[in-house]
């Protein structure tokens, strides 16, 4: 299956793309990860978007593109792919029909998962995140530490980060509202949209996932 998954933040997104690729035995591809890859290994177009990167300015579609395109042509994902944050806009997801139909493929499904705007706010804005340890993450509704303050597993501060605060979180919401969420009424148009929620426990919300790719 060839797999776009949308959502805003806070949706649980990555989580997700984790649970889904394995179940159906295809690649996760985030931006983040083609982003890390390219930068690392130094290719054309890391360095291009590292510049832009660098210089605190946004990296232009075209390189996101192209590393969009570099990656679902290696061999693992030759049965198909999960794409998680890419297309983030109307003429991203343009570029990719355009590349997939230059390669004989076109998607199957794209995976919104819809959480309410102050649920997106409570499960961001609550992260805690261990000074010793980022790894180590609770919440202060879901997952409190035994001791407020007090990371359980190393004894390490929890901190709130700048990004998770509720201000922060409302603005990449309007991001996302403007530049992301056209993107659903693109796919929408072409009868490819797949609606679910994303409230409840992670596994129930994969399952609910499934059983909608199913159909």
């Amino acid at each position: 299956m060839r797999i776009v998954l949308v959502g805003p933040p806070g949706a649980g997104k990555g989580t997700q793309a984790a649970f889904l690729a394995k179940n159906l035995n295809i690649p996760h591809i985030s931006t983040g990860d083609l982003f890390r890859a390219n930068i690392s290994k130094n290719t054309e177009l890391g360095q291009r978007a590292k510049a832009y990167m660098d210089a605190g300015d946004l990296v232009p579609d075209e390189i996101t593109v192209g590393m969009a395109k570099d990656r679902m042509q290696q061999a693992d994902a030759a049965n198909g792919f999960l794409l998680d944050g890419f297309p983030r806009n109307v003429s991203q997801a343009e570029a990719l029909d355009a590349m997939l139909k230059d390669s004989g493929m076109k998607l199957d499904a794209v995976l919104d998962l819809e959480v309410p705007e102050d649920e997106v706010v409570k499960r961001i804005a609550g992260r805690r995140i261990c000074r010793n340890d980022s790894a180590h993450v609770f919440h202060v509704t879901y997952t409190p530490p035994k001791t407020d303050g007090v990371c359980d597993i190393c004894g390490g501060e929890l901190y709130q980060r700048s990004d998770d605060s509720e201000g922060t979180v409302r603005n990449r919401l309007e991001v996302y509202h403007t530049q992301t969420e056209p993107i659903i009424d693109y796919y929408k148009a072409q009868g490819l949209l797949v609606t679910i929620s994303a409230l409840g426990e992670v596994k129930d919300v994969t399952q609910r996932a499934m059983d909608a790719l199913k159909k």
